[in-house]
């Protein structure tokens, strides 16, 4: 399950309705075989079911904002999730649990959460796509994981056939990971978020944020605070969707951050000698975190090194490739990736991986 949130694109693009994309943060992606809209998560089970009794590939998509399509597009179905709502299953004294819809805007449902007093996903403010999409890959961003928060994911197995819960001890989370992200075996029909009843954020975790807020690292400060900053830092770097700018016609980070053993991260440093240190962060056990974006940059990636067909890095964030153009090849926009892919092991000995979900394509 790619992502959920289905909203064509506004502006320039194809025009064919079942080019996907029409439905893609990217505006990449050839036609789909089948398009079919699910509103509630009963029609997200009878659509697969039908798609599997005509024996036909399925892929759930919505937005598209963490998903690259190749040009070749999808030929079999693509289900379009439109499902909404959240009610509260479980209520405390100092926490609450809301059922989240898989097709729920996901910054509408952020927005919610901190008008309704409840803290835990305010630093996750402005990231596309919708609730479904963000167990996939363990969604995070300034100092939260939403897996510190799930307590459980409700499925659709297509393996056999069956609706039931997966606990969020038993969905394999790490670093932008799931058991989700690489199997076809389970669609996401809602998530369960426990957030705590405070309208004050979590302790700020990550240094640019406190310095925004105007904190020291471990403060909280009211939630609707910690969602504003965010928001501004964010648009900053055009990682909040606009359609009047091509800086955000992204999948946001397409690289996701190197975790190396100790014994490459100290091969790294001899190798990055000449440049000074590279960002780095410790992880759980003997592990560090390379930030992916200093590799690039360093690489001889810059902000808004151009591609081929007007796709480029954006000129505001390392991380993100664009297709600046609107008018690019998918082809266009891996052989990018896998320029700058080579260019960092080549130089550095580390290799990146993409954090998106590829669909029938490949760097």
């Amino acid at each position: 399950m790619s992502d959920v949130y289905a909203k064509p694109t506004t502006g320039a693009g194809p025009t064919d309705p079942a080019a996907l994309a029409r439905y893609t943060t990217l505006r990449l992606g050839g036609p789909a075989g089948r398009l079919e809209i699910a509103t509630s998560a009963d029609e997200i089970v009878q659509k697969m079911r039908e798609a599997q009794r005509r024996d036909e590939p399925v892929l759930i998509l919505a937005g598209g904002s963490n998903v690259v399509v190749g040009d070749e597009g999808f030929p079999g179905t693509v289900v379009l999730v439109r499902s909404r709502g959240l009610r509260v299953v479980t209520e405390g004294t100092e926490t609450v649990t809301v059922r989240v819809e898989a097709g729920e805007p996901w910054d509408d449902l952020v927005a919610a959460t901190v008008a309704n007093g409840w803290s835990g996903l305010e630093c996750l403010s402005g990231i596309p796509g919708s609730a479904g999409a963000t167990p996939i890959q363990n969604v995070g961003a300034y100092g939260q994981e939403v897996a510190e928060i799930i307590t459980g994911v409700q499925v659709y197995d297509r393996t056999d056939g069956t609706v039931g819960r997966i606990d969020a001890a038993d969905c394999g989370f790490a670093y932008r990971s799931s058991i989700f992200k690489y199997s076809e075996r389970w669609v996401v029909l809602s998530v369960d978020f426990r957030l705590e009843r405070s309208p004050l954020s979590g302790p700020v975790r990550y240094a640019e944020l406190g310095r925004a807020l105007g904190v020291e690292v471990g403060e909280r400060v009211p939630a609707a605070d910690a969602r504003a900053a965010v928001l501004k830092l964010r648009a900053g770097k055009g990682m909040v969707l606009d359609p009047t700018d091509p800086d955000t016609w992204s999948v946001g980070s397409f690289f996701t951050n190197p975790v190396l053993e100790r014994s490459a991260y100290e091969l790294l440093r001899e190798r990055a000698a000449d440049l000074g240190e590279p960002p780095s962060w410790p992880g759980a056990g003997d592990v560090v975190k390379v930030s992916a974006a200093w590799l690039i940059d360093k690489a001889g990636f810059a902000k808004g090194h151009p591609g081929p067909e007007g796709v480029a890095i954006s000129s505001k964030h390392t991380l993100a490739l664009t297709n600046h153009s609107g008018t690019a090849s998918t082809a266009a926009l891996v052989t990018l990736a896998r320029d700058i892919r080579d260019a960092v092991h080549d130089r550095f000995g580390v290799t990146l991986h993409p954090e998106p979900v590829l669909i029938n394509c490949a760097i």
